[in-house]
């Protein structure tokens, strides 16, 4: 059976206070009970002495006592529960409270044992006698005997107060058991309101409603943390299932308009429309070819974004790498009349040479492709203690302030009308960010449109 997090908390309150309520319960009433046992036997022990001394004091000398003055403490210490026995010297009974009223000595008794046996239902008490000597001067004159219901009794005061006392302890307790039920059902309530909420975010979230977000707040950290964390989540989700339709879309656009170039190019001479010459077959080999690189890049990209991606790292000089790269593009250059200068001294990094070699080919294909003739393209090296940077500029046309954010992002041209001049697939900028992530590296970007774009690129060095 599973209960809600507010009634789990409540039970909980509840029978924390319950335990607490028996165990003080418990060991206070034992520990009184023992210190009150303790004092009645000190206290009994105290009227006895101080019976005896009141007795002593009746002594008048040559064998005579003030009788009367005798039975006057005799039956003061009767109603306090004690029997006394007073004799002389020679053993002679001078007052004796059973021969004075023997039936209120039996009622007594039987009081006492009453009330013990009604708190204590197993106690063995019996009478008690203690025997004190009577003395005048420093000569013993005589002797008293005083019994009690022992070892120990309580009276009716005694058994009042006791009962008093745990009346106190069930108030307290109940008191204890009201108040934990109250404090926690507002506990479980401020507990369990707020995630009550976040979890109604979460299923909004689950049923594809990534727009919900939970605005609760809490002095509770926990929750606090837990709230943002869904919000966080429903914003990945969101940004991920926009960039998945975005995706779809794109490549959707990408493929549309050189299939349809086939599609034309083919029914024309399929129909006797255009003869299948080396011209109209080349232009469709054309077509086939830029399919087949966007599905490569789509490969790549989908293999680097991979989150087991492995990087197979290896000491390289990237200077050295740099320009054996650049050795490849020479007939690009060339043909457009573009300098390239590049600037850089020996650099040594550890990383996966194959992968950053791409993101170099991708980033220096872009400064050729979008530079036009006569322009320029700058590449430095510069390192670190603790990392190696590369900077690729160009004199190229540049990218708008409103585009620089969206760069890194699939299929993203600044410039959607050279999208077909250039041949690119819109994804090589993406590759190259993926790249340098998975190196916990850095790139950025500073353009401005007629001057130029200037791509920074910052390694770790292990």
């Amino acid at each position: 059976m599973k209960f809600s997090l507010r009634n789990r908390l409540s039970l909980s309150y509840i029978l924390i206070a319950l335990v607490c309520m028996v165990l003080v319960g418990i060991i206070a009433n034992y520990s009184l009970e023992k210190q009150f046992r303790s004092y009645v036997i000190q206290n009994q022990e105290k009227q006895n002495k101080e019976v005896v001394t009141l007795i002593n004091q009746q002594y008048l000398g040559e064998g005579k006592w003030k009788k009367e003055f005798i039975q006057d403490i005799g039956v003061y210490a009767l109603e306090n529960g004690m029997i006394i026995e007073v004799m002389d010297l020679k053993g002679d009974t001078i007052w004796n409270a059973t021969e004075y009223n023997y039936g209120l000595c039996e009622r007594m008794m039987d009081q006492m044992s009453r009330n013990m046996m009604s708190r204590y239902p197993n106690w063995k008490g019996e009478y008690k006698e203690n025997s004190y000597p009577l003395t005048y001067g420093t000569d013993t004159v005589g002797h008293v005997n005083i019994g009690y219901y022992g070892p120990f009794f309580f009276n009716e005061r005694d058994l009042a107060f006791i009962n008093t006392l745990n009346k106190a302890f069930v108030g307290v307790g109940f008191l204890a058991l009201v108040f934990a039920l109250v404090l926690g059902y507002l506990m479980a309530k401020q507990l369990s309101n707020p995630i009550s909420r976040v979890i109604n975010t979460a299923q909004m979230i689950s049923k594809g409603y990534f727009g919900d977000r939970s605005s609760e707040t809490s002095s509770i950290k926990e929750i606090n943390q837990l709230v943002t964390t869904v919000n966080n989540m429903a914003d990945t989700l969101e940004k991920q299932e926009l960039l998945r339709k975005r995706l779809t879309a794109d490549v959707a656009h990408e493929l549309r308009t050189p299939l349809a170039t086939l599609q034309s190019h083919m029914e024309a001479m399929i129909d006797g429309i255009w003869q299948p010459d080396s011209k109209r077959l080349k232009s469709c080999h054309e077509e086939i070819l830029r399919i087949g690189r966007m599905v490569g890049d789509l490969e790549k990209l989908a293999k680097y974004e991979s989150e087991n991606i492995i990087l197979n790292k290896q000491v390289f000089d990237l200077t050295e790498l740099t320009k054996s790269i650049l050795l490849n593009f020479e007939k690009d250059y060339m043909t457009k009349n573009i300098t390239v200068r590049i600037d850089a001294a020996k650099a040594e990094i550890e990383a996966d040479k194959d992968k950053i070699s791409q993101v170099l080919i991708n980033l220096i294909a872009n400064a050729l492709k979008f530079t036009p003739k006569d322009g320029s393209v700058f590449i430095k090296v510069t390192e670190a203690s603790n990392s190696v940077s590369f900077e690729i500029r160009d004199t190229g046309v540049g990218i708008g302030q409103e585009d620089l954010p969206h760069i890194f992002e699939r299929f993203y041209r600044a410039d959607k009308s050279r999208s077909r001049i250039t041949g690119g697939s819109g994804i090589g900028l993406t590759i190259a960010k993926t790249i340098v992530d998975s190196h916990k590296g850095s790139i950025s970007v500073d353009s401005k449109p007629g001057e130029g774009t200037a791509f920074n690129v910052t390694i770790p060095r292990k």
